[in-house]
C-alpha cells in the first residue's frame, strides 16, 4: 500500500552543549592516591556547576523530542519518521513555537554566559579552569533545533543506470525493506493502544482482601485513553479496519467516563474493566 500521499517525512535533530569536561589532572590524583591504573576511574566536570540554564535547555530539548515522537510513526532507525499529512499543518505550527522557544533559550544563556562561568567558578573549586570554557561564538554552535521535511520515497522509484539483472535486485530488496519499515510503523499504534488498554485493566482490577491499599484514581485515567484516540485517527495511515475498529471501541467505552464517579462507585469500574478487557481479548496484539 501507497502511503505516499497520506504522510510525509520528518527529521527534528536537536543539539545541545554538555557542558561535560575530563578532568586529567583531577583523575591522575584520585588513580595515583587509590594505587589504581589510570583508566580505573575519570573525573568530569559540570562546566555549568551551580547554575539550571542550561540543564532547563537540556531539559526542554527532552520535551521537543517526546512530542516529536508521540505525533509521528518510527520508520528510518534514529532519523527521519512518519508524520501523517493530517496532522502536517499542526505539528509545523506546533514544532517552530518550540524551536522559537529554545532559541530563545540559547540566546538567554549566552548573554549571561559570563556570568554563569563566574558562579561555575565558585561551585568547582580549585577544579575550574577558564581554558575550558569554549567562547560564546563555539557555545552558540553547539546549540540547534533543525527541522527537515521529505516526501515518502517511492516503493518502486528507482532511477539507476546499472543492468537491468542487479537493479531487479536492488528494487525487491528495497521494496522488502519498505514493507518492513512500514509494518514498523504500523506496530507502534498498537502498541500505544495495548500499552493504554492494559494499564486500565490493570488499574481497575479490584484489590483482594482487607490489607490491601486501597488504589487511587486520576484524571490521567480517562483523558490519556481519550487522548490516543483522537491521535490513532491520525496515526493510522493505512488505515487499518481493525486498529479503527479497536480505536472506535475505547472511545465508545470512554464516553461520557467520570473520574469521580469511577472513584466512588465499583460498578463503574467493573463495567469499564469488562469493556476493555473485552477489546484486548478481541483483537491479535
Amino acid at each position: 500500500m501507497s502511503i505516499t500521499s497520506s504522510a510525509v517525512m520528518v527529521e527534528m535533530n536537536i543539539s545541545v552543549w554538555t557542558a561535560n569536561k575530563l578532568d586529567r589532572a583531577a583523575t591522575d590524583t584520585i588513580t595515583d592516591g587509590a594505587g589504581a591504573v589510570h583508566n580505573a576511574a575519570q573525573v568530569r566536570k559540570n562546566l555549568m556547576a551551580g547554575t539550571a540554564a542550561r540543564k532547563n535547555i537540556a531539559d526542554y530539548a527532552a520535551g521537543c523530542r517526546l512530542w516529536h515522537n508521540k505525533h509521528t510513526l518510527p520508520w528510518a532507525d534514529k532519523g527521519a519518521r512518519l508524520l501523517p499529512t493530517s496532522l502536517f499543518m499542526e505539528y509545523k505550527s506546533e514544532a517552530n513555537m518550540r524551536r522559537s522557544t529554545f532559541n530563545g533559550m540559547v540566546e538567554d544563556f549566552i548573554t549571561n554566559y559570563p556570568a554563569l562561568q563566574k558562579t561555575a567558578h565558585n561551585y568547582l573549586g580549585t577544579l575550574f579552569n577558564a581554558e575550558d570554557y569554549p567562547t560564546a561564538e563555539e557555545i552558540t554552535d553547539k546549540f540547534g533545533f533543525r527541522l527537515v521535511f521529505s516526501p515518502v520515497p517511492d516503493a518502486g522509484d528507482f532511477r539507476l543506470d546499472v543492468p537491468a539483472k542487479e537493479l531487479e535486485e536492488v528494487k525487491s530488496e528495497y521494496e522488502d525493506s519498505f514493507k518492513d519499515r512500514l509494518a514498523d510503523a504500523m506496530r507502534e499504534p498498537w502498541d500505544r493502544l495495548h500499552k493504554v488498554l492494559t494499564s486500565i485493566s490493570e488499574k481497575l482490577t479490584e484489590p483482594e482482601g482487607e490489607t490491601e491499599v486501597k488504589k487511587r484514581y486520576h484524571d490521567t485515567l480517562i483523558t490519556n485513553a481519550q487522548t490516543l484516540c483522537e491521535m490513532l485517527t491520525h496515526l493510522n495511515v493505512t488505515k487499518d479496519p481493525e486498529l479503527e475498529k479497536a480505536r472506535r471501541q475505547l472511545e465508545i467505552t470512554m464516553t461520557g467516563a467520570d473520574i469521580e464517579t469511577l472513584k466512588e462507585n465499583p460498578g463503574s469500574r467493573e463495567t469499564m474493566k469488562r469493556n476493555v478487557d473485552a477489546i484486548l481479548k478481541q483483537f491479535d496484539w
